[in-house]
C-alpha cells in the first residue's frame, strides 16, 4: 500500500501498520523530518501517550494572552509542550518498524497526481490497492479540489479556505508561552512566541489568506528583542474536508483536520492518522474490505463536523472582533479556573490522548495477506 506524506498523519498511519506483514511504502518529496512548517507544539499528554517524550523541548502550564487592553494568564488543566520535529519524526518512524524484517519503506519522490489506483511521481508511476493522501493542504491526490462538491479545481490560495502562517526560529530562551490577539500585528488572527529550550518560535497567523504575515512577524520578533532568523511557514486549512474520495483515504491537512481558530493541527493529524491506520490494518488483516474501511473512516472524520464548525464560527467571531474590547473581555473570562478548565477539557476531547491506547491491542500479523477487495 502507499502512504503519500511522511509527516505527522503519514507516520501515525505507518505506525499502526507495523508488523502487519504488508509492504507499506511511504512517499515524500523531503527526507524524514527535513521540513518543519509549524511551531511544533502539542499537549504533553499526547507526547506521553505515543512514547515520544524524548523529543520534548519545553513544557508550559499556562498561556499568557496579550490584547491591546490587557494581559491575561490562562492556567491549563494539562500542560502544552514544544518538541523537536526531526526527533519526533524519527521516533514515529522507529515505531513503524523501520529497520525490521517487516518494515515500512521510505522513498523520496514528488507526487504530482493520481489516476485511479495509479499515483504519478517525478520518478515514475506506482500502483497500490490502498492509497492515503497525507501530503498536506494541497490535497494532491484529489480530483475534486477541496471536496466542496464544486467541479474539480486546484486548491489555490488566497481564494481557498485557508489561513496562512509564518514563523522565525531565532536562538534564545524563554519561560512563557505567549499569544497576542492584537491588530497591531494582524487584523484577523493571532501571533505567538513558543520557547523550545534553545530557540524561540515566533510567528504570526492570519485567518484572512489575503493578508501578508512577513512584516508583522519580523516586527514581533523585534519587539521581543530577537532576530528574525530561520523562516518557515505554510498555508493552513481551516475547514473540514471529506476524508475519503474516489477510494482514497485523506488524513491531516489534506482532509482539513487542522483545528480552526487555534490552528492546532499536529494532535489532530496524529489522531486521524491513527484512526485511518486502524481501518487500513483491518483490511490488511482480512477483517474488513476496502469499501468498509473507507465508509468507517469517512464516517469517523465526518462525526467531528459539528465541533469543527463550532471552532470555525469562533474563529470568524474572534476575527471580526479583534479591534474591539470584546476579545479582551473573553480573554479575561478565561482567567477563571472553572471557565478555563471547562473550555480546555472540551477542547482536548476533540482529539483525546486516550484514543492512542484504544488501539493498543493490534490484530496479529499474518503470513499471507488476503486479497484486498472493494466490497464484502
Amino acid at each position: 500500500m502507499l502512504v503519500c506524506g511522511s509527516s505527522f498523519a503519514g507516520l501515525a498511519i505507518a505506525r499502526e501498520l507495523a508488523g502487519s506483514g504488508a509492504k507499506v511504502m511511504v512517499l515524500d518529496r523531503y527526507e524524514l523530518g527535513e521540513r518543519q512548517t509549524s511551531a511544533c507544539g502539542m499537549p504533553t499528554l499526547w507526547l506521553d501517550a505515543l512514547d515520544l517524550g524524548s523529543s520534548l523541548r519545553q513544557s508550559f502550564d499556562e498561556i499568557v494572552m496579550h490584547t491591546p487592553f490587557r494581559t491575561s494568564r490562562w492556567v491549563l488543566p494539562w500542560s502544552f509542550s514544544t518538541f523537536d520535529y526531526r526527533e519526533l519524526c524519527a521516533l514515529l518512524w522507529s515505531q513503524a518498524g523501520a529497520g525490521g524484517s517487516e518494515c515500512a519503506e521510505l522513498e523520496i519522490a514528488t507526487i504530482t497526481g493520481r489516476d485511479g489506483f495509479t499515483v504519478h511521481t517525478d520518478r515514475g508511476e506506482l500502483r497500490a490497492p490502498l492509497i492515503v493522501d497525507a501530503l498536506g493542504w494541497r490535497r494532491v491526490l484529489s480530483n475534486g479540489g477541496d471536496g466542496d462538491g464544486a467541479p474539480a479545481h486546484p486548491i489555490q490560495p488566497p481564494n481557498a479556505r485557508l489561513s496562512r502562517g509564518l514563523e522565525v526560529h531565532p536562538a534564545g530562551q524563554g519561560e512563557q508561552m505567549q499569544l497576542w490577539i492584537d491588530p497591531r500585528y494582524i487584523r484577523s488572527g493571532y501571533s505567538w512566541s513558543f520557547p523550545a529550550r534553545d530557540e524561540v518560535r515566533v510567528g504570526v497567523g492570519s485567518f484572512w489568506p489575503s493578508h501578508h504575515v512577513k512584516e508583522p512577524t519580523v516586527r514581533l520578533a523585534g519587539d521581543l528583542n530577537l532576530p528574525a532568523d530561520g523562516y518557515q511557514g505554510n498555508w493552513i486549512p481551516h475547514q473540514l474536508r471529506p476524508a475519503i474520495e474516489d477510494e482514497v483515504f485523506f488524513a491531516g491537512d489534506s482532509a482539513g483536520h487542522c483545528l480552526p481558530l487555534t490552528a492546532e493541527g499536529i494532535r489532530t493529524a496524529l489522531y486521524f492518522g491513527l484512526a485511518c491506520g486502524r481501518e487500513l490494518r483491518a483490511v490488511l488483516d482480512g477483517r474488513s474490505t476496502r469499501a468498509q474501511a473507507l465508509a468507517r473512516y469517512g464516517a469517523f472524520s465526518a462525526a467531528h463536523e459539528r465541533k469543527y464548525r463550532w471552532m470555525l464560527n469562533a474563529q470568524r467571531i474572534v476575527g471580526r472582533l479583534t479591534t474591539t474590547r470584546a476579545v479582551t473581555a473573553m480573554a479575561f473570562g478565561l482567567e477563571s479556573r472553572r471557565v478555563s478548565d471547562w473550555i480546555f477539557r472540551h477542547y482536548m476531547d476533540i482529539a483525546p490522548p486516550s484514543f492512542v491506547a484504544a488501539g493498543a491491542e493490534r490484530a496479529p500479523s499474518r503470513a499471507r495477506r488476503p486479497a484486498v477487495t472493494a466490497a464484502a
